[in-house]
C-alpha cells in the first residue's frame, strides 16, 4: 500500500471513529425506550459492523477501541470503561467472526449476533463488578432488546457500507 493510500485510511478511520463518538454521544441523551438497566440502541455499532466491512477487522476494532476510550474520557467514568469494553470486545469478536459467513443482504444477521454478544460482554461485566449473579435474569430482556435493536442497527450498517462501495467506485472512475 502506498503512503497515499495509507494517509487516506487513516483520515477514514478518523473520519468514522469521529462519526461514531457523535452518534454514541447523541444517543446518550436519549431517553431509555424501556426500563431495563442497559438497552439501548446502539447505533454506534452502525459504524463499526460497516467500518468491518469496508476496512477490515483490525481497523474497525481501533475505531470501536478509540471511540469507547473517548467516550469515557469525555463522558464516562471508570466504570463505563469497563462495561464498554466488555460489550465491545465481545460484539466486535462475534461480529468479527461471523462476517464472512453471510452475503451482505444478511449483514443485519450478524449484527443480531453482535447485540447479543455486547449485552451478553455487559451482563457478565456487572455480574463480576457487583458479585451478583441473580442479574442473569436480565438475560432475557436483554436477548430481546438485541434482536430487535440489532436488526435496526444491522440494516444501517447494511445501507452504509453499500452507499460507501458505491461511493468508492465513482471516485474511482
Amino acid at each position: 500500500m502506498n503512503e497515499m493510500n495509507k494517509t487516506r485510511k487513516l483520515v477514514f478511520m478518523a473520519l468514522l471513529t469521529a462519526l461514531e463518538l457523535i452518534v454514541w454521544v447523541i444517543e446518550g441523551q436519549i431517553p431509555a425506550l424501556i426500563p431495563v438497566p442497559g438497552v439501548k440502541l446502539g447505533l454506534a455499532s452502525v459504524i463499526t459492523l460497516t467500518a468491518m466491512a469496508v476496512l477490515g477487522r483490525k481497523e474497525a476494532g481501533c475505531i470501536l477501541l478509540a471511540r469507547i476510550l473517548l467516550g469515557a474520557l469525555f463522558a464516562g467514568s471508570v466504570s463505563a470503561v469497563l462495561f464498554s469494553l466488555a460489550g465491545g470486545a465481545l460484539s466486535w469478536c462475534v461480529m468479527a467472526l461471523l462476517l464472512g459467513h453471510f452475503e451482505r443482504k444478511l449483514m443485519w444477521v450478524v449484527s443480531v449476533f453482535g447485540a447479543i454478544g455486547h449485552n451478553a460482554g455487559q451482563l457478565l461485566a456487572a455480574i463480576a463488578v457487583t458479585g451478583t449473579p441473580s442479574l442473569v435474569w436480565y438475560g432475557p430482556a436483554l436477548l430481546a432488546s438485541a434482536i430487535v435493536t440489532g436488526a435496526f442497527t444491522g440494516l444501517g450498517a447494511m445501507y452504509l457500507t453499500g452507499a460507501l462501495e458505491r461511493y468508492r467506485g465513482r471516485s474511482k472512475e
